[in-house]
């Protein structure tokens, strides 16, 4: 793990989808401005670091809370004890050498007339230009009786870090014979298939562990992206230790209550041993605070600038906005902020915009030396990324080699995109 850095008020200084690893090509301008970046994940901090590797002379600020980022691909594999979780974290200071500003605030205010971001420490930070890529945050009102209390006894584990922990603990200490529940939600979500990914590793850790046990899927959708490789998978390794509910069957979870760790479904009740409750989920709060977010909670954007449809000169990226097409994902997130990088540079230039192309791959993995994946291409088609042709998914009746190998690719794909975001 690196060495974690102190938080100060000073200057301080992750199934899984995967975004094209090239640079932007990004002209370099002789203009100078401001930009402001809010969220360190793998969008934020991509943009950031194009922003300034594009035009040395722009002043660019990294706005996070967080000393220590810590990476939601590949935390399904820590929760089925197959990966330390510090194997996930990763720190700022390669960014901060790269010249970009870092600050370890939280942003407690936006004001879009001013153009400014206030942080928690009260400082007011001017920006030419804002991007905003605060990730996910959950839509408790949407599920009675979860909130964060509620995740104590009831983890999400969809923010990684001390739930996927808890998760893992709760997993751990489950006597043999138990049934682990996860409950998912409809879309749009963060990374739509990765509930499925995690199910899958969590039979693996209960067929080597604890092979009495069972995985109960509550679904809030009848079909999920990579449905047939997946149940597949399930089949050749796990026999009947999955079982999965959809929406059709009664499989939405519609309430819990964690003193007596009951889900509650429109069919039925059930209480688990373990209860992994996904609820649904809405863009980061400051997109909110900031007025980026529509009705639907999430934000609206122009595709080609990623600029706000609702709030000038703030940039949107990652899975806050809403991208149509393209997923909520560590992939989506790093090369939308590529190209917003390259829009923003452009802007500031006076120039004209270029219509990016996003290009992305989902790695998923059932088991170890076990992966699949699904690749993408994205263009703007009106307000929304339209997938295009060139995209491609592994057939369902590969032989095993492919599914090692692209196990294999999947943790190539990781050391490569978090040694370019952090490295």
């Amino acid at each position: 793990m690196k060495r974690p850095v102190t938080r100060r008020n000073a200057v301080f200084g992750i199934t899984m989808a995967a975004a094209t690893l090239a640079r932007p090509s990004i002209l370099r301008a002789q203009s100078t401005g401001r930009v402001v970046v809010v969220g360190g994940g793998f969008g934020g901090a991509a943009c950031a670091r194009a922003l300034k590797r594009a035009q040395e002379s722009l002043h660019v600020i990294l706005i996070e809370p967080n000393a220590v980022f810590t990476s939601c691909p590949f935390s399904n594999a820590v929760i089925a004890g197959l990966r330390d979780i510090e194997a996930q974290q990763f720190g700022y200071d390669k960014i901060a050498a790269d010249g970009v500003t870092v600050i370890g605030q939280a942003v407690t205010t936006i004001d879009p007339e001013r153009r400014s971001v206030v942080t928690a420490d009260g400082v007011a930070l001017p920006y030419d230009r804002l991007v905003l890529s605060p990730g996910i945050d959950f839509h408790f009102e949407a599920m009675p009786g979860y909130d964060e209390a509620a995740s104590q006894k009831m983890p999400h584990a969809w923010k990684a870090g001390a739930q996927t922990l808890l998760l893992r603990r709760q997993l751990e200490a489950m006597a043999d014979g138990g049934t682990v529940a996860i409950a998912i939600p409809a879309n749009p979500s963060r990374c739509p298939p990765a509930p499925y990914e995690r199910a899958s590793l969590i039979a693996h850790y209960l067929k080597a562990n604890k092979p009495r046990s069972k995985v109960l899927i509550l679904d809030a959708k009848d079909s999920f992206s990579q449905q047939r490789l997946f149940e597949r998978a399930w089949k050749e390794l796990y026999g009947d230790m999955i079982e999965r509910i959809g929406l059709s069957q009664g499989g939405r979870v519609t309430s819990v209550d964690p003193s007596n760790m009951t889900i509650v479904t429109e069919f039925g009740n059930y209480t688990p041993d373990v209860a992994n409750v996904i609820p649904p989920q809405r863009a980061g709060h400051i997109a909110e605070t900031a007025g980026a977010t529509d009705a639907t909670g999430w934000c609206p954007i122009d595709p080609v600038s990623f600029e706000s449809k609702l709030v000038p000169n703030i940039h949107v990226i990652g899975d806050a906005c809403l991208g149509g097409g393209i997923p909520k994902s560590a992939s989506a997130a790093s090369t939308q902020g590529k190209a917003c990088a390259t829009a923003i540079v452009n802007l500031l230039a006076g120039r004209a915009l270029e219509s990016p192309r996003l290009t992305g791959v989902c790695y998923n993995i059932v088991a170890p030396a076990y992966g699949f994946s699904l690749a993408g291409n994205y263009q703007p088609k009106g307000d929304i990324f339209a997938e295009v042709e060139g995209g491609a998914t592994s057939p369902v009746d590969a032989p095993r080699e492919l599914r090692t190998r692209e196990a294999a690719e999947a943790e190539r794909w990781f050391q490569t995109i978090t040694a370019e975001t952090f490295g």
